[in-house]
């Protein structure tokens, strides 16, 4: 029997893993910021709670030995997340074990390389250290509380819903694939069932990748998807000229190449890929 299961920031992934627990009975609760959101969990069966993590207020839970998932993003200025801060300190209870989803862009530019959960961390865009910052704080609260804690470091998430289908049709370029560097990716229901291993086995202060474990680049993910969506591949630059073309944003992730390693979380916690490469996760997206 699982305890009650709380997931902060309710959105895309919440709702699949909410689905999951559902399915064995167990009792959910979603927390998001409208009355809007909160109305899209209840069909389901979700028990919505609507709370900014960013006011004074305490969040509106009570979770003696419940599992919290926070899903939630962290401010979009700044290097730090005073929003996690807030919300751990404004707990009414302590939680059996907590989640918390990073991000890969914790390691920063690995040159290709691929990479565990050993290498130190070098975030170099700021929304990455924010998510550095973020694991740091969910730990040092986590030993001044005794609670156990787990992250997971996510890559890109996809899956249906969630394809950048606008961004083919809009024609943007992407950087020629022989430049591009090496991007990662986890279908939405394959991090779905990590969130759900990793909360019922990791062991305490436990981090592990969460990838497919089949890297590309970001221009072949959009060539295999237009081919699938029947829409044009995006014209090409060189690196050079998308440095002076695409946004800065764009251009901070062509700036990083890893590859991300997901042993780990295969042998420690036996997970099992439904979709373990974008040959099998991008085609399940236009079957459903």
């Amino acid at each position: 029997m699982n305890p009650p299961i709380y997931i902060i920031g309710c959105g895309y992934l919440g709702q699949r893993l909410a689905r999951v627990y559902l399915a064995a009975d167990a009792e959910v609760y979603g927390l998001v910021s409208s009355p809007e959101s909160a109305q899209r969990l209840e069909a389901p069966g979700i028990r919505p709670l609507v709370h900014d993590l960013d006011s004074d207020d305490p969040p509106p839970v009570v979770v003696n030995g419940a599992w919290v998932f926070y899903f939630a993003p962290p401010p979009r200025h700044g290097v730090q997340d005073q929003r996690l801060a807030g919300f751990l300190e404004g707990l009414q209870g302590r939680p059996g074990r907590v989640l918390y989803i990073s991000t890969t862009g914790v390691y920063g530019d690995c040159d290709g390389a691929w990479v565990d959960e050993g290498r130190p961390l070098n975030p170099q865009a700021d929304r990455a250290k924010r998510r550095a910052d973020a694991e740091r704080v969910l730990a040092d609260w986590g030993r001044r509380n005794g609670v156990d804690t787990v992250v997971l470091r996510a890559a890109g998430i996809y899956g249906p819903g969630r394809l950048p289908l606008e961004r083919l049709r809009q024609g943007l370029p992407l950087v020629r694939e022989e430049e591009a560097p090496f991007t990662n990716r986890i279908h939405v229901d394959d991090l779905a069932e990590l969130c759900r291993l990793a909360m019922a086995k990791a062991p305490a202060g436990a981090v592990y990748n969460a990838a497919d474990g089949r890297p590309s680049s970001m221009t072949d993910y959009f060539n295999r998807l237009a081919d699938l969506a029947g829409l044009a591949r995006p014209p090409v630059l060189s690196l050079e000229q998308a440095a002076a073309e695409l946004s800065a944003g764009m251009m901070s992730y062509m700036r990083e190449s890893r590859r991300l390693s997901n042993q780990k979380a295969v042998t420690e916690l036996g997970m099992r890929f439904r979709y373990p490469g974008l040959t099998e996760g991008l085609a399940a997206c236009f079957e459903a």
